[in-house]
């Protein structure tokens, strides 16, 4: 896919780009960052230039995962970054997402995620939007519901971090969540729901 950007109220969401690097170096120093999500610990410059150069790059360029960058819009400060990469069944997508210290508890983050819903349930013809975190991420999950995504359960040893298995929390967000069409019927267990 080519490289695309949006506007939400508050943000810009733009792939992640070289000159990123600094700020996502900055950023990734956080504890709370390094313990929760699957950047290296300790996280090095040449970890930054990696991902903005490398990473993120090959990531749209294979359709593999979309990296954005999450900047306020009014004066293009990063404040977090979200990526949405594929899952084996096709029209489904996994989110995650970093904020960075300076920038939590604003609602950056649960407006970045919803922005990113929406392209995914547009522009990648998305029907199912996954989000998992580590059992004890208790601001992951808090953004999770507050985006409106549905608790499904927990998953035992269905994350790696760190050369470490761990067991998750998951949920998920549909289209019709968003009062979005999906692309193909969904029967739940009570019903049709999200029909075209």
């Amino acid at each position: 896919m080519e490289p695309t950007a949006f506007t939400t109220d508050r943000l810009l969401l733009r792939p992640v780009e070289p000159g990123d690097a600094e700020a996502v170096y900055l950023a990734c120093q956080d504890p709370e960052i390094q313990r929760w999500t699957v950047v290296p610990s300790p996280y090095t410059r040449a970890d930054a230039d990696l991902f903005t150069r490398e990473l993120a790059p090959s990531g749209w360029r294979d359709d593999t995962m979309y990296s954005f960058a999450v900047l306020l819009r009014e004066d293009r400060t990063l404040v977090g970054a979200l990526g949405l990469g594929g899952r084996a069944l096709p029209g489904t997508y996994e989110v995650g997402f970093w904020t960075a210290a300076g920038h939590r508890g604003a609602g950056y983050t649960t407006e970045a995620v919803l922005g990113a819903a929406r392209w995914a349930f547009t522009a990648l013809s998305a029907d199912r939007l996954e989000w998992r975190a580590e059992i004890g991420n208790t601001p992951s999950r808090a953004v999770a519901l507050r985006a409106g995504f549905r608790m499904e359960g927990d998953q035992r040893s269905a994350l790696v971090n760190k050369g470490v298995r761990l067991d998750t929390w998951t949920g998920a967000l549909l289209p019709a969540d968003l009062g979005l069409p999906g692309t193909v019927p969904h029967r739940s267990a009570t019903g049709v729901s999200g029909a075209l």
